[in-house]
């Protein structure tokens, strides 16, 4: 899928030199097609990783994608250079008149935070409440899943024991789900937070479908019956570095973390990680972006219904 960024956003040269189609905003401009419109709500606080994270997932169906970068702006990022703020993100005013294919929230590192002490909450909350009438299919990570789950529908999360850190097993619940269209039986997902959300308070939730769990990891991906909403609480976009970058950032600070589960060959935190997740976690956004929102989006926004 071409996705048509900035010419000047970090990600497009380092997307460019893994051989990814990045269209150029004038060849963009001259094909007769229309397309998708996709907002990414990046509230990680690397902002310039995930967007490349994230871009490099969204590159891979015949589909044309015109991505737009949204920052919250009742919190000032304090580890992304402004002037990358100024040129590449929008805000949620700037926004919130127009409609969009699709939407990706991602995952943000305050889950020992109760969602009200988020500085950010209320207009997190406006925009998620915006979601429901001019999105036709929203995508929430991690963090993001587990506020979205609490907005919408009430559904508390819970501190674990100790961090949910590593790379892990799943299943597939559902195996017609389009989501998970070419998945092998078993599949692997990094998971890297403190707090979770419990099977039996989705399964008791009209709307709401468990569609892949993990017996170690617990929930991995929910969706509403009507396909405009999906919770997927690992990272699936995340490099191959990505966890032990975490680890050991935690380890120069004198906290308390065990060696990612099921990552390190032998839990040996110095030797070279081994990928087992690139190809499911590529799947699972190429599959949400043809099957729940190219081929079922209107072609005119304008007559975009609510749920």
């Amino acid at each position: 899928m071409p996705i048509k960024i900035p010419d000047s956003l970090p990600a497009t040269a380092v997307l460019e030199s893994e051989n990814i189609f990045v269209m150029t905003e004038y060849r963009a401009m001259h094909q007769d097609i229309r397309p998708l419109n996709l907002l990414i709500l990046n509230l990680m606080p690397t902002k310039i990783v995930t967007e490349t994270q994230i871009l490099r997932k969204l590159s891979n169906t015949p589909v044309q994608i015109q991505v737009e970068l949204l920052r919250t702006a009742s919190y000032q990022s304090q580890h992304t250079d402004e002037d990358h703020l100024e040129s590449f993100y929008t805000t949620f005013q700037e926004v919130k008149s127009r409609n969009y294919d699709g939407l990706i929230i991602t995952g943000a590192p305050v889950e020992n935070l109760e969602f009200d002490q988020v500085d950010y909450w209320p207009e997190l909350c406006e925009i998620m409440s915006w979601s429901r009438t001019h999105v036709h299919s929203t995508l929430h990570i991690c963090w993001g899943a587990q506020a979205a789950l609490y907005f919408h529908y009430g559904i508390a999360k819970h501190t674990l024991r100790q961090k949910l850190f590593g790379v892990y097993e799943h299943r597939v619940l559902k195996p017609s789900s389009p989501l998970f269209r070419g998945f092998d039986d078993v599949f692997y997902a990094p998971h890297s937070r403190y707090t979770e959300v419990l099977e039996e308070d989705i399964r008791n939730t009209p709307n709401l479908e468990l569609i892949a769990t993990s017996a170690e990891a617990g929930i991995y991906a929910v969706k509403t019956e009507d396909s405009r909403q999906f919770f997927i609480m690992g990272h699936p976009e995340y490099d191959p570095d990505t966890l032990a970058k975490e680890y050991w950032r935690d380890v120069n600070k004198g906290l308390d973390i065990t060696v990612p589960a099921h990552y390190f060959p032998g839990d040996d935190p110095n030797r070279v990680p081994i990928v087992r997740w690139r190809s499911a976690g590529q799947l699972l956004y190429t599959n949400w972006l043809n099957y729940y929102v190219y081929q079922t989006t209107p072609y005119d926004l304008a007559h975009l219904q609510g749920p």
